[in-house]
């Protein structure tokens, strides 16, 4: 209501001043309508200048157009993985098998020589040569050799029977040796033992036990009206007192035979043959046959290889 109050009273002011300032001619040439219309139109002219209103500098808004700032260009990154293991040599390396012959704490009568075998596997990657040696270390030597040279290559991944000639001791007890293998530079680099123990002998008292003392094998050839010249596997067979052996045969091919039964009268050795048909011609495969003491021992004795088959009749 005030701002129509001032707006009214700026309009007769205006309307004063603007008669005043008329040109002065005479009232009958003066057009009343033209003089109130124009004053109408500077009075409105005069009120939207009041009314807009004036921009202030300090509200106009000023962009600056952003700075294009290259990107730091990120450092490679660092791999926390470990880095790749290069390969080494490991030139002389062995596993121990089996025992082939005299299992730990066989029995063997007192004084009596005996032939212990371990079956190695060459796990390295250099061949063990006739350079190489098995070697006594330390513990009962029981007659042993100091150092015997290997009698031919082993080749990495392959196994071989080391075999010593050994003597049990003369009082009873329980003795063990230790023995190793040695490289050409004269360093022992994998080692195993046999253990026994000896009855009968003196010191101890107690007498022999019935036991297989060994076994050793050799060829020989059987022929029949279907089969010539086929292999035959001989076994000898040792003890050490009077007493009834079971044993059974084994073959390469896994198969076995039945169990069966000697009787000594007397420590002393006898002889045992296994015949193989084994086809017409040899197949190129080396074949081997051996023996297993059930009782008394419950012992491997090794086996006999071989490379002959039957020939045409």
């Amino acid at each position: 209501m005030r701002r129509n109050s001032i707006a009214l009273a700026a309009i007769v002011i205006i309307a004063a001043m603007l008669a005043c300032n008329l040109p002065s001619t005479s009232s009958a040439q003066q057009n009343p309508d033209a003089v109130l219309t124009a004053a109408a139109l500077t009075v409105q002219a005069q009120l939207s200048a009041i009314n807009t209103p004036t921009l202030s500098p300090a509200n106009t808004a000023i962009t600056t157009p952003p700075t294009n700032t290259p990107s730091p260009t990120p450092a490679p990154a660092t791999s926390t993985s470990a880095p790749a293991a290069t390969a080494t040599s490991n030139c002389d390396s062995a596993l121990f098998v089996t025992d082939v012959t005299y299992p730990d704490n066989t029995v063997v009568s007192a004084g009596s020589t005996f032939t212990k075998t371990w079956r190695m596997q060459n796990t390295g990657s250099c061949s063990w040569t006739p350079s190489y040696a098995v070697v006594f270390s330390s513990g009962d030597a029981m007659n042993g050799p100091t150092a015997q040279a290997l009698s031919g290559n082993v080749n990495p991944g392959q196994t071989v029977d080391i075999s010593v000639n050994l003597q049990a001791p003369s009082s009873n007890g329980t003795y063990t040796g230790h023995w190793g293998l040695r490289n050409a530079s004269g360093v022992i680099f994998t080692h195993f033992y046999v253990q026994i123990k000896v009855n009968g002998g003196g010191g101890g008292g107690g007498g022999t036990i019935f036991a297989v003392t060994s076994v050793s094998y050799t060829m020989a050839t059987w022929s029949d009206s279907g089969h010539t010249n086929c292999p035959r596997v001989i076994a000898q067979i040792t003890t050490s007192k009077a007493g009834t052996v079971t044993y059974h045969w084994t073959r390469s091919d896994g198969s076995s035979s039945s169990t069966n039964t000697l009787t000594f009268g007397s420590a002393g050795t006898q002889s045992v043959n296994y015949d193989w048909a084994l086809g017409h011609t040899w197949s190129g495969t080396s074949s081997w046959v051996g023996i297993y003491i059930d009782n008394p021992n419950h012992q491997d004795f090794g086996n006999q290889p071989f490379t002959i088959a039957c020939t045409s009749p």
